[in-house]
């Protein structure tokens, strides 16, 4: 299962319950399923953990009654996250006394790397905790358990990328997938438990990203998405100073890598989340005009309208660097779709400040938006300094205001498509109707269109004749 996070992908696709699957017979006769809750970057560890397993000898499975080892990769960035883990564990604690007394049961990812060796006071059926630089290390883990032991390695590293592991796909519709190009980040936000859970930021050798990206087209992927904590944050052999640490290899920086990896082919789309507004550049805007394949399309998450909110988030930027960016993103990109990340509700939020934050959403006019309450999390700058003032009935109702508007813009903004023909890569059947088929836009918005023997992976150009808040739907005509 997926939450949005502010690293989501923004992908209706991952939003829902992680499909295994299943890889071939495994050499020691024993299963695993994984379960993934929170952002994309989730999902693509869960890979990495996939393929670890596959080398072991594990096979995936899609139903956990079968399992010999169940893995949670977990989510720390809201408390609800944390606690529908924990609800899932009752289930997992049936599914033992019923299935399985022997099966083991391990938490991954962020909340394992939050609370470590608590989790295994707290929930006596876990008998793994890993942390999400730890998943090379789940081979002896499993080892210790099944001799008797309980099994923690939750050591943050500021070197491993994985790069040298191919995932194994999970649960993707064999049309789109995520490549993970950096893990960690170093930009402080006072109510983000992230830089605690995946430590520093650190990129990966972009040869093997492309290589990936090479792969995966071979396999008949059509779209990959360039993930992490901060893509803008991506550099090879370059400090943050801007200095050259080795002579002898080549300097990549974000744009770069973006270049190197539409250059595949041009059949295979790019996208790329998240972005900070802080380090967005024009160099990548201008990169995304210069090639086809890279999407009309920047998530760039704002998270308040207001510059005192936005400095007490330790954001690093104002309401007008941030308007300023995304004038940016108008006058190179025109075309492009823009979408957010908004947080209702933060420390000392008061009416103006509210009102601020509506009234960028007016102005932007954002074509798809991310938006939550804020919810405290242990051990950030925002519950050490800040008092959670803010009622909960109060943000309940500034964030329906702000849904309220988003929806109605949503609408307005998808008149702009009406007439237009537009390329369409084609992603599988309709969920509400088998005689319709659902594609995607470069701008990310998904089109829907009957059904006439398209194959996902496909492109076709389809006349725009309707429109939705969520979705429009079109003729076919090539």
């Amino acid at each position: 299962m997926f939450e949005n996070s502010e690293n989501n992908l923004l992908n209706e696709d991952v939003q829902g319950n992680a499909t295994l699957k299943n890889t071939p017979s495994s050499k020691n006769g024993k299963k695993v399923y994984l379960e993934s809750y929170g952002c994309a970057m989730n999902f693509s560890d869960s890979e990495i953990v996939a393929s670890i397993l596959t080398k072991e000898g594990y096979e995936t499975v899609k139903q956990p009654e079968g399992a010999d080892l169940i893995l949670i990769n977990t989510c720390s960035i809201r408390d609800k996250a944390e606690q529908t883990v924990r609800n899932r564990l009752n289930f997992y604690r049936g599914l033992k006394k019923s299935h399985n007394k022997n099966m083991i049961v391990g938490i991954l990812g962020c909340m394992a790397e939050r609370l470590k060796d608590q989790l295994l006071e707290e929930e006596k059926l876990v008998d793994i905790v890993a942390g999400p630089d730890s998943y090379r290390d789940l081979p002896n883990l499993i080892t210790n358990v099944e001799g008797g032991q309980k099994a923690v390695n939750v050591l943050l590293s500021r070197e491993e990328t994985y790069a040298d592991i191919s995932p194994v796909k999970l649960g993707e519709n064999g049309v789109s997938s995520f490549i993970s190009i950096m893990r960690g980040c170093d930009n402080m936000c006072s109510f983000c438990v992230v830089p605690f859970t995946r430590g520093r930021e650190r990129s990966r050798n972009p040869e093997t990203i492309v290589r990936e990206a090479q792969e995966l087209f071979d396999k008949g992927f059509r779209e990959v998405t360039l993930l992490g904590q901060n893509v803008d944050s991506y550099r090879w052999n370059i400090t943050k100073k801007g200095e050259i640490k080795d002579d002898t290899q080549e300097t990549v920086s974000f744009a770069q890598l973006m270049e190197k990896v539409s250059l595949v082919n041009p059949d295979l789309r790019i996208r790329f989340s998240t972005s900070h507004p802080r380090d967005m550049t024009d160099d990548v805007l201008h990169m995304i005009a210069k090639h086809e394949n890279i999407c009309n399309y920047v998530h760039l998450p704002v998270q308040s309208g207001s510059s005192d909110i936005l400095k007490k988030m330790n954001r690093g930027y104002t309401r007008e660097w941030y308007l300023d960016r995304i004038a940016a993103i108008r006058r190179i990109i025109p075309q492009s779709s823009v979408s957010t990340d908004i947080i209702s509700g933060f420390c000392g939020e008061t009416d103006e400040d509210h009102e601020k934050t509506m009234s960028l959403v007016r102005e932007v006019k954002f074509d798809f938006s991310f938006m939550y309450k804020y919810s405290e999390r242990p051990k950030t700058l925002a519950e050490r300094k800040y008092e959670d003032d803010v009622p909960e009935e109060l943000k309940s109702k500034r964030l329906a205001e702000i849904i309220s508007l988003q929806k109605k813009q949503e609408k307005e903004l998808n008149k702009r498509f009406l007439g237009q023909t537009k390329k369409v890569l084609v992603e599988g059947p309709s969920r509400k109707n088998p005689e319709e088929w659902r594609g995607r836009l470069s701008e990310n918005t998904v089109v829907i269109f009957k059904n006439n023997n398209y194959k996902p992976g496909q492109y076709i150009k389809v006349k725009i004749t309707e429109h939705g808040t969520a979705v429009l739907k079109g003729e076919v005509i090539s």
